[in-house]
């Protein structure tokens, strides 16, 4: 008897629904890594804690995610994208209460631990269900609404935040998680797909997970103790830990038959170059962002609204061009799409660092347009590379990995910024600008380079 005929995405009233229930829980928890920065000043005078306290707030978010994606994305690959992405739901919802209800720095940094493994659960098959969601010939509009919905979530969070805290206390920032995940996981339960293809025959490697956790746990750590100029002794120490670990953890990925850490798909040079350009495009972006409004507020004397104002062209742009270059999946080959964004995206970072001592708004908007734009139209197609370079049953594997570069990249970007301040001091945004640029540049080499391969078939 010949197997059933694998469905190629869902009927229309269904895939609707699935991909408001994407959109929701993705918005919520690409969001949430962002808005706290904003809130911490008044957080922690509310709870008592320094203001070098209060930065565990967004760490232990940061890392309990990266710590968790690879594994969660294993796990949706074994039990299914569905059930993973519905248990991140229902964890996201409770621990965005129990962030609210928090009456100490310790209670809030627990709370954010396990609020960042819901919101893992929920990046780690995002793109996996976005791969059954949609018909072959409607994925890279499928990818561009998911590229777009990451890129505006990240980019317009302080500005979220902002508006959320002119009108109410630190709190609403997540207790707005909790009626907009109930919506989230109703609409789940009612319209997401299983994935046909489990990987059955996978073995979740508890000591793969321990060593995948503490490799990830510790490089980050690395990075931001570097750049906050922590003692070298200790920093060294860290990084030899994590060598020491990474050589000892791929050895055992390359032992078993279906990795954790996904050497099988890193052997695919197209899968693996891409990865390479959303690191590099997602360490400029945080560089950029995480830079720009200290140079807004502090040197051109702009107030919180306005530096809000002008960050806003950059999603905006985005949100323009992610969907022109889904359009164009299929039509002209990713890598070409990725080097031509990937150079406007430079050129708007390098014109940035080089504006005018008084700049006018419109001299400041224009360039943010090019940088969003840029942006849009390399991530789509270089996020459908990713994901349909991988056979159907890895979607979680590719999945896990996409999140993971972009968690990476923005990691890198953020603790780079701290580390050019603290070299450069008030020029730390136009050193951070320029270092954002070359990233960029060089991603567009990389993405250039993707040419030379097959164009992939999904």
């Amino acid at each position: 008897m010949s197997p059933p005929p694998v469905q190629d995405g869902l009927p229309v009233p269904q895939r609707y629904g699935a991909i408001l229930t994407i959109a929701l829980g993705i918005t919520m928890a690409v969001l949430d890594g962002a808005i706290a920065n904003v809130a911490l000043p008044t957080i922690s005078r509310e709870l008592n804690a320094s203001a070098a306290e209060s930065v565990c707030i967004v760490n232990a978010y940061q890392i309990a995610i990266i710590v968790s994606l690879l594994s969660l994305s294993f796990l949706g690959d074994m039990l299914g994208y569905r059930r993973v992405y519905q248990a991140g739901l229902a964890l996201f919802i409770v621990t965005s209460l129990f962030c609210a209800l928090s009456s100490t720095l310790d209670m809030l940094t627990f709370a954010r631990v396990l609020q960042g493994f819901g919101g893992a659960a929920l990046m780690s098959v995002n793109t996996a269900l976005i791969r059954i969601i949609y018909p072959q010939r409607h994925l890279g509009r499928g990818m561009a609404i998911n590229s777009l919905i990451v890129a505006v979530s990240t980019a317009a969070g302080p500005t979220v935040a902002a508006v959320i805290l002119s009108v109410a206390s630190w709190k609403w920032l997540f207790l707005i998680n909790v009626p907009l995940g109930a919506i989230a996981l109703w609409f789940a339960l009612r319209y997401l797909p299983d994935n046909q293809q489990k990987a059955k025959s996978q073995k979740f490697d508890i000591p793969s997970a321990i060593m995948n956790a503490l490799f990830f746990g510790l490089l980050i750590s690395a990075l931001s103790g570097f750049s906050q100029g922590l003692s070298h002794l200790f920093i060294l120490s860290e990084v030899i830990a994590v060598l020491i670990l990474g050589w000892f953890f791929i050895r055992r990925q390359l032992s078993m038959p279906v990795p954790l850490l996904p050497v099988d798909l890193l052997r695919i040079p197209i899968f693996s170059l891409s990865l390479g350009t959303s690191v590099c495009s997602f360490c400029a972006q945080m560089l950029a962002m995480v830079s720009l409004p200290f140079f807004l507020q502090d040197v051109l004397g702009r107030d919180e609204v306005a530096t809000g104002l002008l960050l806003t062209p950059w999603p905006l742009a985005t949100m323009v061009f992610a969907p022109v270059a889904g359009r164009l999946i299929g039509r002209l080959h990713a890598g070409l799409l990725g080097g031509i964004g990937l150079a406007m995206f430079a050129a708007g970072l390098f014109l940035l660092a080089m504006l005018p001592s008084q700049p006018q708004n419109g001299d400041i908007i224009w360039r943010m347009m090019l940088c969003g734009a840029g942006f849009g139209l390399f991530q789509s197609p270089n996020n459908h590379t990713i994901i349909t370079s991988a056979p159907p049953n890895r979607s979680g594997a590719a999945s896990g990995m996409l999140g993971t570069a972009r968690l990476f990249g923005q990691s890198m970007g953020a603790a780079l910024v701290a580390l050019l301040f603290n070299l450069f001091n008030n020029n730390g945004t136009h050193a951070s600008l320029l270092l954002a640029g070359a990233f960029s540049s060089v991603a567009a080499v990389i993405s250039l380079t993707r040419m030379t391969q097959n164009r992939v078939n999904s």
